[in-house]
């Protein structure tokens, strides 16, 4: 059995304590609250949140699945890089992800802001209509989705140390749960980032639940490439990876 290393067994323990955390405080509310990521026009945003969320988790086969992932992923990739960019990396890929979901977010819902105030509502009629709990039915269901949108979750940071595994292990032969046929990792890896990106972009889920912010795997695996790729590409100076 695979050693556990250090910085990702203290990531499990914060993850674990966070989801403990969430079931204690408030009946499973206020803790979530608190520290999920909200739509940034919510007024339940907290700037603090961007980080928090990477936290925080949905449900016991949420963390199960992701803490598994990151002991799977994350040791080999600390082992090589060392912590602190394994660190770097992990933390790195999270804001990614949060970065493009919430852009991706943005990009949906200020045109239909915009139609919502063409449609002769000002901003504070907008926020007490959600506040109420009504919807936009001139503009869409869609509207008040995204903006009571909320994100949790480890995945975006364990998508981008994904991404750093392939690029380290490009020929390790990985298999899905669903589909237990070996596949390289180059080929395995690009073959998730792809599904996950058509499934934001349709809302067409494949293997994960519709309510998975795929934008953000998106995010993460991409951020969590270019780190490894600049790496790669100055190994020859202070910023060697290998």
């Amino acid at each position: 059995m695979m050693r556990i290393s250090e910085t990702v067994k203290h990531l499990l323990i914060i993850n674990v304590i966070m989801f403990i955390g969430t079931l204690a405080i408030g009946e499973g509310v206020l803790f979530y609250d608190w520290f999920a990521m909200h739509f940034p026009k919510n007024e339940a945003f907290q700037p603090w949140q961007i980080i928090t969320h990477m936290f925080m988790h949905g449900g016991v086969t949420h963390i199960l699945f992701n803490m598994f992932a990151l002991w799977m992923f994350g040791t080999p990739v600390e082992q090589t890089l060392g912590s602190k960019r394994f660190l770097f990396i992990y933390i790195s890929a999270g804001l990614g992800a949060v970065a493009l979901q919430t852009g991706y977010y943005y990009f949906k819902y200020l045109p239909m802001e915009a139609e919502a105030f063409n449609l002769g509502f000002n901003h504070e009629q907008i926020i007490e209509v959600f506040k109420e709990g009504k919807v936009f039915r001139a503009i869409g269901q869609e509207f008040n989705e995204i903006y009571y949108a909320s994100m949790v979750g480890a995945s975006g940071c364990i998508m981008g140390i994904l991404a750093a595994f392939g690029m380290m292990n490009p020929n390790a032969e990985l298999m899905m749960i669903f589909l237990p046929i070996p596949i390289k990792a180059k080929y395995f890896i690009p073959g998730i980032i792809i599904l996950d990106l058509v499934s934001g972009l349709t809302g067409q889920s494949f293997f994960s639940p519709s309510n998975t912010a795929f934008m953000a795997h998106v995010g993460g695996a991409i951020t969590g490439f270019l780190i490894m790729w600049y790496w790669k590409k100055t190994q020859f100076n202070r910023n060697r990876w290998n």
